[in-house]
């Protein structure tokens, strides 16, 4: 079992299916690796959890 995906995902329980789709692509496009150079490793560890969440 993984980490609660409304907390991955930063949003209540319950949350709307637009506040889910618009938490995820926020989430994805700030942990996507390529836009985090400096942090491949981590930056794609986050994209996964975050794509995994949603």
């Amino acid at each position: 079992l993984g980490a609660d995906p409304y907390r991955v995902l930063g949003v209540k329980l319950g949350a709307s299916k637009d506040e889910i789709k618009a938490a995820y692509r926020r989430l994805a496009m700030k942990h996507h690796p390529d836009r985090n150079p400096d942090d491949r490793e981590g930056a794609e560890k986050r994209f996964k959890a975050v794509s995994e969440a949603f």
